[in-house]
């Protein structure tokens, strides 16, 4: 499978060849202060292989002092970015910046326990095709 992304401004762009192993909405709080959400959503591959087809603007790799956990973004435009974690070996990407339909569905929920005190019954809140008026 082949699987094309880029950030928001479009100055970067990439290519990721191969399958994602799974695909997981993590809670921590890492994941929830970096995405600004309730959830981070983000695929994982030890096989896939990622390609830079577009570097205009520069890639940041950001990581928490004595931490485990990785981000990578467009300073342009702040857009999460793939990034490669565990000595290269392990691809994580962020399933938000993928431009190619993604028919994988998320595997699980992790890190539960530090989920957001208002991400409950969220399927029972009105729904909106676009800014309600």
């Amino acid at each position: 499978m082949e699987y094309l992304g880029s950030c928001l401004c479009k100055g970067i762009k990439f290519r990721v060849i191969g399958d994602f192993e799974s695909f997981y909405l993590c809670h921590c709080r890492y994941c929830r202060k970096d995405t600004g959400t309730a959830h981070a959503a983000n695929l994982f591959s030890t096989t896939a292989k990622l390609e830079w087809i577009k570097t205009e603007t520069e890639i940041k790799i950001f990581q928490p002092h004595k931490s485990n956990h990785v981000k990578a973004f467009c300073t342009n435009c702040g857009s999460a970015l793939p990034n490669l974690q565990m000595n290269g070996e392990l691809l994580v990407v962020p399933a938000g910046c993928l431009d190619t339909k993604l028919e994988k569905r998320p595997s699980a929920h992790i890190f539960i326990s530090n989920k957001a005190s208002w991400d409950v019954s969220l399927e029972e809140i009105k729904k909106f095709e676009r800014f309600p008026e």
